[in-house]
């Protein structure tokens, strides 16, 4: 537009927090004031004497763009202001100088075209952006505070969702403490994205938390929360990985409902994915949940994750798991630093997709009556 209606232009928008609707009593909005707000350098770079006060006419119905003429200059200057009006508020002003005639009833018009248009998708963006936002939040809430761990385990964990407008997903992971010094580690991920996919995924959630409560065998546990979602009939599917460790026996006992297996890295800092037999995703009704037993030494760490930490774009999925065997960490870190150096090393901040990690570790505490403590 700026290349034959006028020769430079600028928008200037209101803060978000201005009521969309004015009261009677209420002066109008002052365009002077948004208009020249920060373009000073604008107005002054036509002359050597400074910018003249516009002449701006107050908003109203009869007046939705006004124009003026700055003698200021060596040359005249033709100033016009459009406000951005759309659904229902006023959004800001749009600010178009050149030198030169007068503008013309055409060149008003297709600025007040482009005005509208501006406006409509500033709102549409400004709903998007509101809309990710609770849904984030929501998402964040729910992660927040996973069930408390039994104290016999380190743990660490992180949720980062993915880059860009596309809005956050139904990752998720989970622990519940157990009797007799065990936790059940959980990660899960619901299909899709959004505020659906993030409802579902506190479905799950709290579906497995009362399903667990039972002390019932990981695989046991899949089983009834694949028949409870499928006679309910109303989630997404999902994913799930169950690991319940027993630190008093130094064993982990894993399920997966078509989850990407967990890796281990042991105490030397060498990673390696443990081979867990995978059934159906939940919800589909079908069933058939096996669990496998893996010993773990006592510096092992076990990483549960999603598959945002892993997947990239035309890559073969077996080729980003074995990225991720193929890690070397410091030996002797702890959960945090672990979790840490994995993320950094596989880029999970420019994730494709949500990324959301487990790392857990049995903590050796000193024996009381010859036992952990329950």
């Amino acid at each position: 537009m700026c290349g034959w209606v006028c020769d430079a232009a600028a928008v200037d928008l209101l803060p978000e927090d201005v009521p969309s609707a004015r009261p009677a009593s209420r002066p109008p909005p002052d365009l002077e004031r948004v208009a020249k707000a920060g373009r000073t350098d604008l107005l002054e770079a036509w002359s050597t004497n400074g910018a003249r006060p516009l002449s701006v006419r107050a908003l109203d119905e009869g007046h939705p763009i006004t124009a003026s003429v700055d003698l200021s200059g060596p040359l005249p200057r033709q100033v016009m202001t459009v406000p951005l009006l759309g659904h229902g508020r006023l959004y800001g002003v749009l600010l178009a100088v050149r030198q030169g005639p007068p503008f013309s009833d055409r060149d008003t018009a297709l600025t007040h075209y482009a005005a509208r248009l501006a406006t409509v998708h500033l709102g549409h963006a400004r709903h998007h952006a509101a809309v990710r936002d609770t849904v984030f939040r929501l998402q964040r809430a729910l992660l927040a505070e996973p069930g408390r761990p039994h104290p016999n385990l380190d743990l660490a964990t992180c949720y980062l969702p993915a880059g860009g407008g596309t809005l956050v997903g139904g990752d998720w992971f989970e622990t519940v403490r157990l009797h007799f010094g065990r936790t059940l580690l959980v990660m899960g991920d619901v299909m899709g994205h959004g505020l659906d996919a993030a409802v579902d995924m506190n479905a799950y959630r709290s579906m497995l938390r009362y399903m667990a409560s039972t002390d019932l065998p990981p695989h046991r546990v899949l089983r009834r929360l694949d028949a409870a979602v499928c006679e309910e009939g109303t989630r997404r599917p999902a994913t799930c990985l169950l690991v319940q460790v027993d630190p008093a026996r130094g064993t982990a006992s894993l399920t997966s409902a078509g989850h990407l297996p967990p890796a281990l890295f042991a105490g030397d800092g060498t990673a390696e994915l443990l081979d867990v037999p995978t059934g159906p995703p939940l919800g589909t009704g079908v069933g058939g949940y096996e669990p496998t037993t893996r010993a773990l030494a006592p510096q092992d760490t076990l990483l549960l994750f999603t598959d945002g930490l892993v997947e990239r774009r035309k890559e073969d999925i077996d080729v980003s798991l074995a990225r991720l065997a193929e890690l070397r960490v410091r030996p002797g870190a702890g959960v945090e630093e672990l979790l840490s150096d994995v993320l950094d090393r596989l880029d999970a901040q420019h994730a494709e997709d949500d990324v959301a990690v487990l790392a857990a570790r049995i903590r050796r505490r000193p024996e009381v009556g010859g036992a952990l403590p329950q």
